[in-house]
């Protein structure tokens, strides 16, 4: 029988390479060897960057309201029945400091993120 030959088998390999790479990274990691501690030095340092940035930003921002109230023209302002130092400091200070920690925390877990990662590649 002279008809149409089989092919030969081909075996077909996918990112075998790369998955030796994740398992060492991870290894790194977890063994704390110099690379390991290198990269969680890094997540470290940026999320203390990252905390000290939002603490200062919400510091500046609380203390500056006493000098905003020192101005005769914003201490007298009244507004829906209420002065408006005690509207900003009773109603619009809390709203401000949960965006503020909604925010600190999509960018910390975005940190968090980006080093898994980098452990994984």
């Amino acid at each position: 029988m002279t008809g149409p030959q089989p092919q030969a088998r081909v075996r077909v390999v996918l990112a075998e390479r790369r998955g030796a790479r994740r398992v060492r990274t991870r290894v790194e990691v977890a063994e704390q060897t110099e690379i390991g501690e290198a990269l969680v030095a890094g997540l470290i340092r940026a999320q203390l960057g990252l905390a000290l940035r939002f603490a200062l930003v919400s510091a500046l921002t609380l203390c500056a309201l006493p000098l905003l109230f020192r101005v005769e023209a914003v201490s007298t302002l009244v507004v829906f029945g209420i002065r408006l130092p005690w509207l900003l400091l009773g109603v619009a200070v809390y709203p401000a400091l949960y965006a503020v920690g909604r925010l600190y925390l999509r960018l910390a877990e975005r940190n968090d993120q980006d080093f898994l990662d980098l452990a994984e590649e």
